[in-house]
């Protein structure tokens, strides 16, 4: 009768490891990061829903009532919410879960003292510049962000999905 080789079996058991463990990591990296766009305060396009908003941001002003959008007061300026629609899903051909879910973000700075210099955008990677007269905009499409400033001081920011969430619209088709 033969003796098992228990060091043998341990080997086998510790290269099975390592292999499993190594293809999990491989899987991860092969996939890619999942494209998302910014958030602000919590509130993430094409992720966040009404009830998302108004848990964070309170009661909305009086609005129209046919408007996908809604309004908030908020310190510093308004804050404007529009939603995904039936027919912009349908448009788009996303998910039909994606509807009701938060499409744009638009805060309007009333008094801002922000400039692109003291929000450091020249040296954030993914931003481009564009200029017509005493307008800067600088837009990250990656992220899904837009910077809106009117002779050299912040006005408007805006938060939309990311350019891949919106291209081709695959990204879309898992979203529930």
């Amino acid at each position: 009768m033969n003796k098992p080789d228990i060091s043998r079996f341990r080997w086998n058991v510790i290269t099975r490891g390592l292999a499993a463990v190594v293809a999990v990591f491989a899987c991860l990296f092969v996939s890619g990061p999942t494209t998302r766009a910014a958030d602000w305060h919590g509130i993430e396009p094409l992720k966040s829903r009404r009830a998302d908003v108004e848990r964070e941001l309170g009661k909305p002003l009086p609005a129209d009532t046919a408007s996908s959008a809604l309004n908030f007061k908020v310190a510093g300026g308004m804050v404007t919410v529009t939603f995904v629609t039936a027919k912009f899903a349908q448009t788009k051909k996303l998910s039909p879960g994606v509807e009701g879910t938060v499409l744009l973000i638009v805060l309007q700075h009333e008094n801002s003292s922000d400039t692109p210099e003291s929000i450091n955008l020249a040296n954030k990677s993914g931003f481009t510049r564009e200029e017509k007269g005493v307008m800067a905009v600088y837009i990250n499409q990656k992220d899904g962000i837009t910077y809106t400033f009117f002779n050299g001081r912040l006005k408007t920011t805006r938060y939309a999905p990311a350019a891949d969430q919106l291209a081709g619209s695959q990204g879309f088709k898992s979203l529930r």
